[in-house]
């Protein structure tokens, strides 16, 4: 099975590279990251010839304008590459025949929702990021009816830019931080992404006629916890190794100002994709264990 995946140096092309990589061979997967500037998501012209190379079996979008506050300033970019970007993706699945699985996110929906957003709850993005990824959805679904598109939450990896590295580097030149403790979310590990992926798009492969398989599904890590929680335990666990830890003071999103709005809620009910395509993400405090391990040398 080959994998064509956009945004090569994201932490989710990151991590399918790696099993690319480690057991790819075994398992009969080669991961093919694409980027700039044979494939840019900005310039719709460079899509379809640079995927086409590649003679992929799938294709994972994984590429974004992911900057969340740039993009109140910068519409038109986050637009181009999340909306139209993915649009063009999508249209080169088709003219391919081969089934293209979209990346999404939380911020589509508004946050106000008390518990876990199922697929079928009306969005309502606060943001342009969320608006254009939104787009995105909605630009994918009408290029091919083969498409899955995989909302996530709260992404981290041993790589990249993302919360937990952050903390970690603020914890080694501070002792107290203070982190926003009343937004709530999921957060999910991109290894853990990686896997799901190969799943879903071996799944897509296997059944190419089953519409059920197709359409939206949320992907995140089991259970939930603010971002307060995630920062105590990650000091916690880098502690273990003999890391720097601060001590998290929680604060509310009020105290906390952004250019963009986030959700207060950005919990996923990922019932839908096990039930369907039998994939499930472990709790989050196992991967974060993992993740914070392989940091530390120790994994």
């Amino acid at each position: 099975m080959r994998i064509a995946v956009t945004g090569r140096d994201g932490q989710v092309a990151t991590a399918l590279a790696e099993i690319g990589e480690r057991t790819g061979a075994a398992r009969g997967i080669e991961i093919i990251r694409l980027g700039r500037p044979e494939l840019d998501l900005a310039e719709p012209g460079t899509v379809q010839a640079a995927l086409a190379q590649t003679r992929p079996d799938a294709i994972v979008n994984a590429a974004a304008f992911t900057a969340v506050d740039l993009a109140e300033t910068e519409a038109e970019a986050a637009f181009a590459v999340n909306a139209a970007g993915a649009g063009a993706v999508a249209a080169a699945a088709r003219a391919l025949s081969v089934p293209v699985i979209q990346l999404s996110t939380d911020y589509v929906f508004d946050g106000r929702k008390p518990s876990p957003y199922r697929e079928d709850d009306p969005t309502g993005p606060v943001s342009i990021y969320g608006k254009s990824k939104l787009a995105g959805e909605q630009a994918v679904a009408a290029a091919t009816p083969d498409h899955v598109i995989l909302r996530t939450a709260w992404v981290y990896a041993p790589y990249g830019k993302n919360f937990v590295l952050t903390m970690l580097r603020l914890a080694e030149t501070r002792d107290e931080l203070r982190v926003v403790a009343d937004q709530h979310g999921c957060p999910t590990y991109a290894p853990d992404i990686a896997e799901a992926l190969i799943a879903v798009a071996a799944n897509l492969l296997a059944r190419p006629g089953d519409a059920g398989l197709r359409g939206i599904f949320h992907l995140t890590g089991a259970g939930e916890a603010t971002w307060a929680q995630l920062a105590e335990e990650t000091f916690a666990l880098a502690r273990q190794f003999g890391g720097s830890g601060a001590r998290v003071t929680p604060i509310t999103t009020a105290e906390y100002p952004t250019p963009a709005r986030r959700p207060q809620n950005s919990r996923l009910d990922g019932t839908k994709l096990a039930q369907l395509h039998g994939v499930r993400l472990p709790d989050w405090r196992q991967s974060l264990a993992r993740c914070v391990a392989r940091l530390y040398g120790a994994a």
